[in-house]
């Protein structure tokens, strides 16, 4: 669509003041001076005892929890890959360790 288009169909849009933004996405800011006015009074807002255990433990109950299986298995992933990790940085310590030796000390 061309630019003028655009722009013809914003203008007709604000004619009509159907109220729809006349860009996407965009909202109308309320300037600080037009916004309602909060008391301060230097306190939180109250809220019942409990609510964030309340909340908490409904959180905790949407969990998928993986099963005693799937724990397993990863486990083993992680120890092998450690296992890995391991006898790889050993054998790079095994290369370099004549080099270190002669060349730094």
């Amino acid at each position: 669509m061309a630019r003028e288009t655009r722009r013809q169909r914003r203008a007709a849009r604000a004619a009509a003041g159907d109220g729809t933004p006349t860009r996407r996405g965009r909202q109308q800011q309320v300037r600080p001076s037009q916004q309602p006015i909060k008391q301060q009074t230097g306190r939180r807002e109250s809220k019942p005892r409990g609510q964030f255990v309340r909340e908490s433990a409904a959180e905790l109950r949407k969990v998928d929890w993986p099963t005693r299986r799937q724990t397993f298995q990863g486990v083993v992933v992680v120890l092998i890959a450690c296992a890995i990790v391991g006898a790889y940085l050993w054998g790079l310590d095994q290369i370099f360790r004549p080099l270190v030796d002669r060349v730094l000390l």
